[in-house]
């Protein structure tokens, strides 16, 4: 079984004559500190890596630690496995230098989304009396390493999915104990009536739970395989998706092969679920190539960066569930966002600051105007005396109701916030993600076992309350596009008076990256340099990340023309790639001739996927590195 698999491979990897560990081979997957001897790390300009930290010791134990070979080695691959048809098998086959499996159903993420997808098709199959086998790829070291949210949890569709999951161990611990809302200005916290209810809900680690999750899905025979980037999407002849192709390993910067050279595999499902969470890359393509939107008129999606810290802080300052949400300072009333502070378990309190990345003003930075928030008096005091341990960044989609694509494409569908189910006013999208997975499972189910069509996926996802839902918020975040008192003064009509039954339907304005103004336009932004107690520079928070990518290999940003940031960017827009980005991937620096050029740091990057969205001519192009790097994230 795949848990018994699990177990041979950490005593395998333990062992000095592992043949999966020797200097020709790729090294084991593991969620380590990153080594000199085998990457680069996350310095902004090639500053050699730091030494360790205590903050390291927030590191997640030895998670799931397949390399490729564990496709080779597991019993339930050999040559013997039956062709697949609903029987839980499985088939390998070796083609042009390629390894090729085949699942039942394979889904890309092992988010919310894809492992609750994961988990209902194996309820389903013991329900029935069937099997199918189910694969789950991760482009993280392990599961959750990648995972970053707010998060105060509503546990609608956990309680669905696994109705016992409070008699368990879950990381599900802390309720919500209050709601606060205060308008912020400089040096003032003014206290508003709450529009949120987060009665029922949790104060949580979405990582945590993810990874609490995948050993839930490893439990009911789902094989999980983290450190494998999907980095195209396979088609048949007829143009129907049927799995996706995991990157190679071992290609140097100069697209040469080194002595670890390993070519990636063809993983391919009977249906494909796309679960790569916001702006997945993949995801993006297949909603291009079928037209998702354009099938049921859908917007354009719209986006926001959140940047977060979690913190420890002194236990007399600390209250469990408290959660306070902001508006206001340090934002400008042109920009959409906010703030939030929750308080965890342990003493750790989660902060963070959400930008909506229609900002207009090219000289903004996401990352400093977070740095000053934490300077505002009703945040420092809580901070003051604290540590902080660990630092991440992530895109979240705002597009909401007019944004959902259609899901279903041929061969499978999009789940999660791949099509963006985020219910802004909630500032939540974890319930609604997991009940799309759980609903594209019962579709799969349908199809593979019954003869059914994967579109009651859709129809099913319209009859569900997320549907009901999402269209009750529908207007809340295009309200906010003419400012913030307009948008408040709306939003708080549509919330108390109207609940969502307006007989009209708010377009969102311009896509994200048109929205930014020329910096001849715009007043350039002085930040405060860090102070080294409260507010950081990049490097540091980038070290609490655990980011690691080997430094070897091609660039996984891409520049659809390489003219364009010294041509266009840089003299028209002022740079905004060296200020949107939370980890500093991107800075002009003088060539031989003395002239500006980009570089582009790629070691650094967060997979935020911000560059990917606000770059004004959308020549950035974000694409999966080598399977396993990124961030390591423990307690976001």
């Amino acid at each position: 079984t795949p848990v018994i698999m699990h177990r041979f491979l950490v005593k395998l990897s333990s062992s000095s004559s592992n043949p999966l560990r020797n200097s020709k081979s790729q090294r084991l997957i593991f969620p380590l500190l990153p080594s000199s001897t085998t990457s680069d790390t996350l310095t902004a300009s090639g500053s050699p890596p730091r030494t360790s930290s205590p903050t390291n010791r927030f590191l997640p134990p030895l998670g799931y630690p397949y390399p490729v070979d564990s496709f080779r080695n597991s019993p339930a691959l050999s040559s013997n496995s039956r062709t697949l048809g609903g029987n839980g098998s499985r088939c390998i086959s070796s083609e042009s230098g390629r390894e090729s499996i085949e699942y039942d159903v394979l889904i890309v993420g092992a988010g919310p989304a894809g492992l609750s997808a994961a988990i209902r098709l194996k309820q389903l199959c013991q329900e029935k009396n069937t099997d199918l086998s189910v694969c789950v790829v991760e482009k993280g070291a392990e599961v959750g390493a990648h995972i970053i949210s707010g998060n105060v949890f509503q546990p609608v569709a956990l309680d669905e999915l696994l109705p016992n999951w409070r008699q368990e161990q879950s990381p599900i611990e802390i309720p919500a104990s209050s709601d606060k809302f205060w308008f912020l200005t400089k040096n003032r916290a003014i206290s508003l009536p709450s529009p949120f209810d987060n009665k029922g809900n949790y104060v949580i680690s979405l990582s945590q739970l993810v990874r609490w999750l995948g050993g839930k899905a490893e439990e009911l025979g789902i094989e999980i395989y983290p450190g494998f980037s999907a980095s195209e999407v396979l088609y048949d002849a007829s143009d129907k998706v049927v799995g996706i192709a995991t990157k190679d390993m071992g290609i140097s910067k100069d697209g040469s092969k080194k002595e670890n050279f390993q070519p990636g595999v063809d993983i391919k499902g009977r249906v494909t679920l796309f679960a790569e969470g916001c702006r997945g890359s993949l995801s993006e393509k297949v909603i291009r190539k079928y037209k998702l939107r354009e099938e049921v008129n859908a917007q354009h999606q719209t986006y926001a960066l959140g940047i977060k810290e979690v913190w420890e802080i002194d236990e007399s300052k600390h209250n469990p569930g408290e959660v306070v949400h902001t508006l206001g300072w340090p934002l400008d009333h042109k920009t959409y966002g906010g703030s939030f502070l929750y308080h965890m378990n342990d003493r750790q309190v989660a902060l963070g600051l959400v930008v909506a990345l229609n900002y207009q003003n090219p000289f903004l930075n996401p990352y400093e105007e977070f740095q000053k928030l934490k300077h505002h008096p009703a945040i420092k005091r809580i901070l003051e005396g604290g540590t902080v341990l660990q630092y991440g960044a992530r895109t979240l989609n705002e597009g909401g109701f007019q944004s959902i694509p259609y899901p279903v494409f041929p061969g499978g569908a999009i789940i999660g916030c791949s099509a963006g189910f985020l219910n802004v006013p909630k500032i939540k999208g974890t319930h609604t993600a997991m009940k799309s997975g759980m609903l594209a499972a019962e579709a799969a189910f349908g199809a593979l076992h019954e003869d059914l069509n994967m579109n009651t996926y859709w129809d099913n996802l319209k009859d569900s309350w997320v549907w009901k839902e999402l269209y009750a918020a529908r207007n809340y975040r295009p309200a906010f596009e003419h400012g913030l008192l307009p948008g408040l003064a709306v939003s708080a009509m549509e919330h108390y008076v109207l609940k969502g039954k307006v007989p009209f339907t708010l377009k969102h304005g311009k896509a994200d990256h048109e929205a930014t103004d020329l910096a001849r336009k715009c007043k350039p932004i002085e930040y405060p340099k860090p102070d080294g107690v409260l507010s950081f520079d990049v490097p540091t928070s980038l070290y609490r990340s655990n980011t690691n990518h080997n430094h070897d290999q091609p660039a996984h940003l891409r520049l659809r023309d390489s003219k364009v940031p010294e041509n266009v960017n840089l003299p028209e827009y002022a740079a905004p790639e060296s200020r949107y980005c939370p980890a500093r991937v991107y800075e002009y620096v003088e060539d031989e001739e003395g002239k500006p050029k980009l570089q582009i740091n790629a070691q650094n990057c967060l997979h935020c996927k911000a560059c990917d969205i606000k770059d004004p001519k959308q020549n950035i192009e974000w694409t999966v590195p080598e399977g396993g790097g990124g961030p390591a994230y423990s307690h976001m």
